[in-house]
């Protein structure tokens, strides 16, 4: 699995509205109307992440989530499989 490289993360994400890079990771932050909202929005995600075997960091304040994508086998750093993840993630969150 090929390392993106900054310039290279840094184009994708213009397509990606609200996904930030930094510490070698891409990360957005999304508000649900409740807890059981945002528990739900992982559970959903969870058999996608399982499928590609790429697992976001998933941190859950209440009522945010704040996903952080990277890929740890390749020294943590960002790949094409970490925006497959966040495209899954904005596909998801279009729906609600």
């Amino acid at each position: 699995m090929r390392v993106l490289t900054p310039e290279e993360v840094e184009a994708k994400l213009k397509d990606y509205p609200g996904w930030k890079f930094h510490d070698d990771k891409i990360s957005k932050e999304f508000v649900f109307e409740s807890f059981t909202k945002a528990v739900e929005f992982v559970n959903k995600l969870a058999p996608f992440c399982n499928k590609i075997d790429h697992h976001p960091d998933i941190h859950i304040y209440y009522k945010k989530i704040v996903f952080d994508l990277t890929r740890f086998s390749v020294g943590g750093k960002v790949t094409l499989r970490d925006f497959t993840v966040a495209s899954e993630i904005e596909r998801l969150w279009a729906r609600i």
